[in-house]
């Protein structure tokens, strides 16, 4: 009997590949994740492993024996999730893989900007010894952090967050109940009062037609000046023009970015030439161990489905029905 084949996009870890043959499947990575390379890599694909690569309904539909797709992650915009389901094809993402990284990221960036340790580092290295008398770093202790979004990650932010550096917690969520969000310390409140009485915002929300541009224009202009707005989610969710113009004429302090709209972001984007951001290359989820959790878990999740089992983190379950 002939093995079951899942392709992969793009590369993942070799413990992700190991963990598919070691199985009894067949691993096969695309050459390239083009669309048109795509459409005749899953003609005879059982399950299909998606990293960052865009799986329109053309590509879905060329799957003849498709039965299951797994996103290397948690974000599931790049899919279509309807052609999936139109198929009978279960999506999956990886729901415990990234929530650690991610939080430790958001926090990383929050130090950096509170500890002035990028500016500080570049100005030691050219001798001005005397910008340690600049004054320019601040404690997070006893500061207040507003978390967008209390799914895994803005739970695990709020939960690190107090047991470091005991911090204040203001949280929204419409789809965590109050109780949750209490019990994890969180004062929870609507976004207007968090913006307004936060000195860092971190926003955890997902990227869909309801979230594009929630964080734009008159949002930021109700943040303290000294303000520091996070996004480690997805750039459609914050107004990056809106957010360029905050931080230009001071209406926020600074800013820390993950991720951005479009990625990669173009050579020109003004927000290289700012001072007052910090930017990483959507690299929050991209630890060894998570790079490890979130290929073996789109793996299992594949398999689960191969061999007839429910796999974990299924956005779609109408398609098992």
């Amino acid at each position: 009997m002939a093995k079951a084949k899942i392709l992969m996009s793009q590369p993942i870890h070799e413990e992700g590949m190991k963990y598919i043959t070691s199985r009894g499947y067949e691993a096969r990575v695309a050459p390239d994740f083009s669309e048109a390379t795509l459409i005749k890599e899953v003609a005879d694909a059982d399950g299909f492993l998606v990293r960052t690569a865009e799986i329109p309904a053309s590509v879905i539909n060329a799957g003849k024996v498709l039965k299951v797709i797994a996103r290397h992650g948690v974000g599931y915009d790049s899919i279509d999730v309807k052609a999936a389901t139109a198929r009978k094809i279960p999506v999956c993402i990886t729901p415990r893989a990234n929530a650690l990284s991610v939080a430790e990221h958001v926090l990383a960036l929050m130090l950096a900007w509170a500890k002035r340790i990028i500016p500080y580092d570049a100005a030691t290295r050219k001798n001005e010894w005397e910008i340690r008398n600049s004054y320019g770093a601040f404690d997070l202790d006893g500061k207040t952090l507003g978390i967008l979004g209390m799914g895994r990650i803005g739970m695990l932010v709020c939960q690190k967050a107090q047991a470091a550096f005991n911090m204040k917690i203001l949280a929204y969520d419409p789809l965590v109940p109050k109780e949750t969000m209490e019990k994890a310390g969180a004062k929870v409140a609507m976004i207007p009062e968090i913006l307004k009485a936060s000195d860092v915002v971190t926003v955890h929300v997902p990227s869909m037609p309801e979230t594009k541009g929630m964080i734009g224009e008159s949002q930021l202009k109700t943040m303290k000046r000294s303000a520091f707005f996070i996004n480690c989610a997805r750039g459609p969710i914050v107004d990056e023009a809106a957010l360029v113009t905050a931080l230009k004429d001071g209406t926020i302090a600074g800013a820390g970015l993950d991720v951005f709209d479009p990625e990669p972001p173009k050579a020109d984007n003004p927000l290289f030439g700012l001072p007052n951001v910090i930017l990483s290359p959507h690299s929050a989820g991209l630890t060894v161990e998570c790079v490890i959790r979130m290929a073996t878990h789109a793996a299992q999740a594949i398999i689960d489905v191969l061999e007839g089992r429910r796999p974990e983190g299924v956005v779609n379950p109408e398609a098992l029905q």
